[in-house]
Order: C-alpha cells, then sequence, then structure tokens
C-alpha cells in the first residue's frame, strides 16, 4: 500500500511503525475471509482491510477521528485472525492498537462511552475491586431487565453464581518442586482471573511442582495492562506493565528465571510484546529481557516430562482461544498434552474465528459479541463432548454462560491427570467442589 506520510511525521516512532506495516499490506483481502466481524456483519469497514484504510486515512491527514471511523476501530475483536491469514506478514495488532491510541487521545467520546470505558479501566485490572464489583452485579442481575444500555445489562449479567474465595497461593512467595528441580520459573497470577477461578493458578502451581519446577509469584507483579493497552491508554497501560518489567527482572537478576509462565492467553500476548511496547523506553532492554523467556503454560509443559496418561474415556472439546492460536501461534500444543494426558480431543468447525470474549468485547460490544459466542457454542456442542477446555479465562466466562457443558483451562484437566484434585466444575450438580489447601 502506497502511503505519504511527511518526514516530521515519521520522526514519531509509532507513526514510524505503522508506515511500515501500512506498506506491507497489499490489499489481497485473505483477511476478509477470516475476520469475525465482517463474517457477522458482511461490511468491508469491518474487515481488516477496511479497518486498514481508514486508519491510514486518519494518520495521514492528522485528523480528528470521526464517529464513523471510531466505530469501525471499535467493532475490531484483536482476535488477530488476520496475522495469521495474510500473506504478507502485515502486523495488525501493533497498527490497530496505535490507531486505538490516537482515538483515545484525539476524540471524545460520548459521555456514556467515556464512564463505561473509565469504570472497566479501574476495576477489572484490580482483582479486590473487581470482586467488589462482581457481588454488586450479583445482587443487580434480577434487575439487568430494567438497564436501558445493552452494555450494563452486559456487565450485570457476567457476575458469576458464586465468587470464590481469595486464594493465598496468589501472594508472593516460593514454591519449592516435589520432584528434582529442572527449572526456575515465574507464575504470572493475573488480575480478572483471581477474582474470577483461583482454581486455574492453584491448578498450575500444583502441576509445575510435579514436574519438577520451583514456581515463584514474584512481588509486585500484578495486571498485564492488556485491558487498558486494547482501550488505547497507553499511559496506564504502561505504567502497569513496567511493574512486572520489574517485578520479573529482579527475580531475573537474583535467583534467575528460566520462564514466566502466563496461563492467561489473553496476557500471554501482550507480556511477549512488551518489547516492542517499550522499545523506546528506558525500560527497553528489561522489557525485551521479559518478552523473551515469556511462555504460555503449555509451551513450559511441552519442556517438562508430563506423563503419558491412560485412556480417560472422556471427550475434550478444545476451544482455540484467539490470543492463543493467532496472537502467540501456539495451535497444537494444548491438544498434544490433553491428548498425552489420555483425553480424546476434539475440535469444533471454524475454530479459528472468535468467541466473543475478547477483553473487554463482550462488554462493550455486547451484540455482536451474543452472536459470536451463539456460533461458537453452537460448533462446540456439535462435538457431543464431556468437557470443553480453553486456555483463557475471557474465553471460559464466555462460551460457559451459553453452555451447560462443563468448561474448565487445560491445566486444570492435566493437573486432575497427573495425580491433582477433579476441576470444580466437573463435580456433580449440587454437590461441593473439594476444598483444595494452600500449597505453601
Amino acid at each position: 500500500m502506497q502511503t505519504h506520510f511527511t518526514e516530521d511525521q515519521l520522526k514519531d516512532p509509532g507513526i514510524q511503525r505503522a508506515n511500515e506495516i501500512l506498506r506491507a499490506c497489499v490489499h489481497c483481502g485473505f483477511c476478509t475471509a477470516t475476520c469475525p466481524t465482517y463474517q457477522v456483519l458482511g461490511d468491508e469497514l469491518d474487515s481488516p482491510r477496511g479497518r486498514i484504510y481508514q486508519i491510514k486515512d486518519m494518520l495521514e491527514n492528522e485528523r480528528v477521528p470521526d464517529e464513523k471511523t471510531v466505530l469501525h476501530v471499535d467493532r475490531c475483536l484483536s482476535c488477530l485472525a488476520c496475522m495469521t491469514t495474510c500473506p504478507s506478514g502485515v502486523h495488525y495488532m501493533h497498527l490497530v492498537d496505535h490507531a486505538r491510541e490516537y482515538i483515545e487521545t484525539n476524540y471524545k467520546r460520548p459521555f456514556m462511552d467515556r464512564a463505561l470505558r473509565w469504570v472497566l479501566a479501574r476495576i477489572l485490572p484490580y482483582p479486590t475491586r473487581f470482586r467488589l464489583a462482581l457481588l454488586g452485579a450479583k445482587i443487580g442481575r434480577p434487575f439487568a431487565f430494567l438497564m436501558p444500555d445493552a452494555r450494563l445489562r452486559a456487565m450485570l449479567e457476567m457476575a458469576p453464581k458464586s465468587i470464590p474465595p481469595v486464594s493465598r497461593n496468589d501472594d508472593p512467595q516460593s514454591f519449592a518442586p516435589d520432584t528434582p528441580k529442572k527449572m526456575r520459573v515465574a507464575l504470572m497470577t493475573g488480575c480478572a482471573q483471581k477474582a474470577l477461578n483461583t482454581d486455574i493458578n492453584d491448578a498450575t502451581i500444583r502441576l509445575l511442582r510435579r514436574l519438577g519446577c520451583e514456581v515463584v509469584v514474584a512481588e509486585g507483579a500484578g495486571c498485564c495492562g492488556a485491558l487498558t493497552h486494547h482501550m488505547g491508554k497507553a499511559k496506564e497501560s504502561h505504567a502497569t506493565a513496567a511493574k512486572n518489567i520489574r517485578a520479573w527482572a529482579r527475580e531475573m537478576d537474583g535467583e534467575g528465571l528460566d520462564a514466566i509462565v502466563i496461563n492467561t492467553s489473553g496476557c500471554g500476548t501482550t507480556v511477549k510484546d512488551y518489547g516492542h511496547m517499550f522499545r523506546n523506553e528506558a525500560l527497553a532492554e528489561d522489557a525485551k529481557r521479559v518478552s523473551d523467556i515469556a511462555m504460555d503454560v503449555s509451551e513450559v509443559l511441552m519442556k517438562l516430562d508430563l506423563p503419558e496418561g491412560a485412556d480417560k474415556e472422556t471427550v475434550v472439546a478444545y476451544h482455540a482461544a484467539c490470543s492463543l492460536q493467532h496472537g502467540q501461534q501456539i495451535k497444537t500444543y494444548p491438544k498434544d498434552l490433553l491428548k498425552r494426558a489420555g483425553f480424546t480431543v476434539v475440535e469444533p468447525a471454524d475454530s479459528h474465528l472468535c468467541c466473543g470474549s475478547a477483553g473487554t468485547y463482550n462488554l462493550m460490544q455486547p451484540e455482536i459479541s451474543g452472536k459470536l459466542k451463539a456460533r461458537k457454542v453452537r460448533t462446540l456442542e456439535a462435538k457431543k463432548p464431556d468437557i470443553i477446555a480453553a486456555g483463557n479465562i475471557g474465553c471460559m466466562v464466555q462460551i460457559g454462560s451459553g453452555t451447560e457443558i462443563p468448561i474448565v483451562h487445560t491445566v486444570e484437566l492435566l493437573d486432575w491427570a497427573t495425580g491433582g484434585p477433579q476441576p470444580a466444575a466437573l463435580t456433580e450438580p449440587g454437590k461441593r467442589a473439594p476444598q483444595v489447601p494452600i500449597l505453601r
């Protein structure tokens, strides 16, 4: 694609990167075939190619973003299926992230939009605040139908039936391996996941220890910054990410780390991009060091000797989170691990398409998100599985709200298959889930 940025414009590193990405695009349109919003809406402007044209025009002309451009950029899920499909290697993620930051800086949204985005940015990344918000939403859920704004209804309806107690395993500490030590890893405990489902981190710690890892929860680490980053709130997202970089750099410079383990793939995609996010900042070197050893939990488990399990006679439908299969290009590891543990693994039709969760997308774009969820649930249920497995808490909450089939994190199944407790989601209806003791 031909671009016409001036020399002064290209002095801005963000514009310079946008120019590189735009010039790589050859208008082929392959991306439209795998774009979920184009599949649902059928509008060229809601395809990656259409958004690229709009972003190019906005940035080149340094114009105040108009309502139409903002609408179509906001509708992007950042599922990154277009990047998997693109034959020209267009790095759409960096381009749309820059466009969102530009919009956030130069566009004044309607009051309700600003208010909702402000609330989400100040609640979701903070587990204690999020727990309190979930409690409030749980109380208000019966009255959701009274809400005039579909986004407010979606926020009330996302509240789980029960809010798990705080897990002390998420506190800064170190867990010794149960077997001869093979690796020393830092576990990213995250933010929203700590409020929605504490079993995932607990299972991850048990499994890694069982396979010979010393697991460290670093002092000062927390939210990865993805939620605010994808809202275009660069200052907030970088401040959050910087805390993680400093926390993990201290561990790397101390007793050392072989990996930073991430069990929420949306976070993993962002942490692996820290090197780019901080490329022009003082933390650039440490950010790159962190990105270089950041791994999805499935990548780490492939390096360890996961025991081969007997046939479980259990059919698991594997949902491939977009941030894992497209953002990190990890496609087979979770399935390989589940099969090795003894599960029969099936995949739904159109497994490359998003479930509609996408961070805060299901809250800010509930109508489109609902259509994507319904399609994803249909294709999963068509496989008649006993269990649905996924590697991202957002996908688990989204899909779980539309089906009676139990959904669990992949690592919970692997923990169970190697000696851990049965995942709480698989216990009989009405039966209390087994209490898992503190692992300290």
